[in-house]
């Protein structure tokens, strides 16, 4: 049987709550991943991070982009916590999150409570340079390219105003 691509988390359990650290309440540092079972056919990895509750849990508008990766190498089987542009792996590329800038910025969900999910995708080509692509062009870009796909989700909520 073939291994099947998973991402986890050391700071979070699937479903459960992002740490305060990794969101606009605390340090707005990326969180710890790990994955395991990269197709051996794969050539680069690409990580979406997204919040399709925006603004309002109870009527969601938008999914609000948190992070896009693209052109991890194959072998990279994690991103430390807070990874800095300049420690990610030899290669990899930044797309545009939704505060128009590259980087990870983290949950701060204005009402309620948010889920996030970390989305890695196993490609079978190594992109050329989007120029830091927003996320529907580089969905658009991996379009047919996608072996595997792996998702973790945490949930946040702003601590309630004393």
């Amino acid at each position: 049987m073939a291994a099947q691509l998973k991402v986890v988390s050391s700071a979070f359990e699937q479903g459960a709550s992002i740490p305060k650290r990794f969101t606009c309440e605390g340090e707005d540092e990326s969180p710890p991943l790990a994955w395991s079972g990269v197709a051996a056919g794969a050539r680069s990895l690409a990580l979406i991070v997204d919040d399709p509750d925006a603004p309002d849990p109870a009527a969601p508008k938008m999914t609000w982009v948190h992070w896009v990766l693209y052109n991890l190498p194959p072998e990279t089987t994690h991103l430390d916590a807070a990874v800095a542009p300049s420690a990610l792996p030899a290669g990899t590329l930044e797309g545009k999150n939704d505060w128009k800038r590259t980087g990870y910025g983290g949950p701060c969900p204005p009402i309620g409570r948010h889920r996030y999910f970390h989305k890695l995708y196993a490609l079978d080509v190594e992109l050329s340079d989007l120029k830091q692509p927003s996320k529907d062009q580089l969905l658009k870009a991996m379009q047919g390219h996608v072996l595997a796909q792996a998702e973790l989700m945490g949930t946040y909520q702003k601590a309630k105003p004393r």
